[in-house]
Order: C-alpha cells, then structure tokens, then sequence
C-alpha cells in the first residue's frame, strides 16, 4: 500500500503563489508520481499537471505558465509550484500515484484563491 500526504494549501489572494508538496510513504518501491489534479466545487477531477514517461511535462491549457510541477525522488516527494492564482484556481488539489496498476491519492489539499 501507498500513502500519499499532500499540503501547502492555504488561503491567498488573487496573484499570489502557493507551493504544493506531496510525500509518498509505505510501500513505494515500484511507484512513480503521475501529476496533480484538482477538483472545485460542483466539478468534476480534471488533471492539473503531469509528469510524462520522456522526462517533460504537461500541464492544462487554464494553468499553463503560472504553474510548475516538479520532483525530487530522494525525499520522494512532488511539488507543484503557483504563482499568479486566479480564483478559479480554488479547489482541493490531489497528488496522484501510480504503482502497477494501482493509482493513488491522498486526501488532497485546499487552495483557496479570494478575488
């Protein structure tokens, strides 16, 4: 089983950054991070950020040059860097996980972005 831990959520205004992290603990041998995904309020999940298998990376059109994602395997933890929130940007942020078959994620942090 994986865990995953996400935080740095918080409350800030328009314009301003947060950086999300995410650990991942128990039994990771095997397991790689996939990304980021966010779900607002009467939304569905969609995808944020993902780390592709040629070592890139891709993001959603409504986030693409204020948000980075990026790795550090030994902590093994993953980061997502952003700057420029707009409040549509509120949501609870989760960190996904893959190891086989199996994805996980943990139980998310909350950004909150006030006009």
């Amino acid at each position: 089983q994986v865990q995953v831990v996400e935080s740095g959520g918080g409350s800030v205004q328009a314009g301003g950054s947060l950086r999300l992290s995410c650990v991942a603990s128990g039994y990771t041998i095997g397991s790689y991070f996939l990304g980021w995904d966010r779900q607002a309020p009467g939304k569905e999940r969609e995808g944020v950020a993902s780390l592709l298998s040629d070592g890139t990376s891709s993001y959603a059109d409504s986030v693409k040059g204020r948000f980075t994602i990026s790795q550090d395997n030994a902590k093994k933890t993953l980061y997502l860097q952003m700057n420029s929130l707009k409040p549509e940007d509120t949501a609870v942020y989760y960190c996904k996980i893959r190891r086989g078959y199996a994805l996980y994620w943990g139980q998310g942090t909350q950004v909150t972005v006030s006009s």
